[in-house]
């Protein structure tokens, strides 16, 4: 559907007038980054940076969330079009590298997912869309987030309420994230259906007999079972799982013993594990600790196995990422792709999505030239992105509320 909304059009120069104050924004949050659910800088920068704006204003119970509710006009509250436009704000436990003159200031904490962006982002559009409030036949609720990075932020603001803080369940729900590569500078990604992986936790014990390396047959040595069942673990993936609904297992922890000459009592290893289906998710959950409980049996040890379900799989509804397609080709031509194929990353937004109807778009960040194929990834202490981005990414997230409001008005 061609977008129609009066003044969607004048977002993006809009946008462009209000950069340097995103940027400043952007970086001093990048500056000082904070880690988890307890971001209290974070929040108190949000909260400063939207005061004076047309906002009902609250605060999480049990962490540091930020949910603002901007009233349009017309109708009757809790009977008008609402929409959710969300930006995650915490930092990961990573030592920053990158050749930047705004690094980080905290030791070991660093905005290496590019969430800095999206909260500048997500505050350019709650003051575009504040400018335009009395054309807005419904309401927006802005969703200020904490804890995405493994600490499930998402879903403890749905607990608190944050898709019904108008006073009436959320219509449609929208999100964003940069990437540092994948995409060039300025382009936006958008695909339907599963576009980022579930990600579980495989947390493995293997419990022996410890006792000296010169007499190994008279210990239980767990390391070996241990070795046996990473490796194992691979196979599983490819000799029980459909290639074309994949699997990615990958350990990421492995630890056992003190010394050389000591065989250890217990070895241990942590496993993330991606799925793109809800079927496929199911069956390993199954068919891992099936494994690793084999292995443990037949060397005579004992295993514990701790399989987490975390992140669903972030799964956009098809219609709400037409829409989103429809809106980009129209406010940037020409700067709009779609993805074949899902990535394997995971995201708390999939919690959300779960409930709403919705999409989550990508957007290129990489500094202007970077050659793709070498750029430092997200999550990496090296990574670099570009605040070029702030103003489009800014206009979207606008233009996707006034646009989806109109229509939702109109229905």
């Amino acid at each position: 559907m061609t977008p129609t909304a009066p003044g969607i059009d004048s977002l993006p120069g809009d946008a462009a007038q209000i950069h340097d104050d995103l940027t400043r924004f952007r970086r001093d949050l990048h500056r000082h980054p904070e880690v988890g659910l307890d971001l209290p800088r974070t929040q108190e920068r949000v909260l400063a940076a939207v005061d004076g704006l047309h906002l009902e204003v609250s605060t999480g119970t049990r962490t540091s969330s930020v949910t603002a509710v901007l009233r349009g006009a017309g109708g009757v509250t809790g009977s008008r079009p609402t929409v959710l436009l969300r930006a995650d704000m915490d930092a990961l436990p990573v030592h920053e590298l990158a050749a930047i003159d705004y690094r980080s200031e905290v030791d070991g904490s660093m905005h290496a997912c590019g969430h800095d962006l999206h909260t500048a982002m997500l505050v350019g559009a709650a003051r575009l869309l504040d400018a335009r409030r009395d054309s807005l036949p419904g309401d927006v609720v802005l969703m200020f987030q904490p804890g995405e990075e493994g600490y499930g932020g998402a879903r403890i603001m749905i607990e608190e309420g944050v898709l019904d803080a108008s006073g009436r369940p959320v219509d449609a729900a929208y999100g964003m994230h940069v990437f540092s590569t994948l995409a060039p500078h300025g382009t936006f990604v958008t695909k339907p259906g599963p576009m980022l992986a579930a990600s579980d936790g495989f947390a493995v014990t293997v419990q022996g007999r410890g006792g000296h390396g010169s007499s190994p047959h008279a210990a239980l040595d767990p390391v070996p079972a241990v070795a046996e069942m990473v490796l194992a673990l691979q196979s599983a993936v490819t000799r029980s799982f459909d290639a074309q609904d994949p699997v990615v297992v990958t350990v990421g922890l492995l630890r056992a013993g003190t010394k050389r000459n000591v065989i250890p009592d217990e070895a241990f290893f942590d496993a993330t594990v991606r799925t793109f289906s809800d079927a496929q998710r199911a069956r390993v959950a199954e068919v891992l600790p099936r494994v690793v409980r084999g292995i443990a049996a037949a060397h005579g040890l004992t295993v514990d196995v701790q399989y987490t379900q975390e992140y669903p799989v972030t799964s956009n509804d098809v219609d709400e990422t037409a829409f989103a397609a429809g809106v980009l080709e129209r406010l940037f031509d020409g700067r709009h792709t779609r993805w074949a194929r899902p990535l394997a990353g995971s995201e708390d937004f999939s919690f959300v999505l779960q409930q709403v109807p919705g999409t989550f778009v990508g957007l290129g960040a990489a500094p202007v030239g970077a050659d793709l194929a070498t750029a430092e990834f997200n999550h990496s202490p090296r990574a670099v992105f570009d605040d070029g981005v702030l103003a489009d990414g800014a206009a979207l997230y606008a233009a996707l509320a006034l646009e989806r409001l109109h229509q939702g008005s109109d229905a």
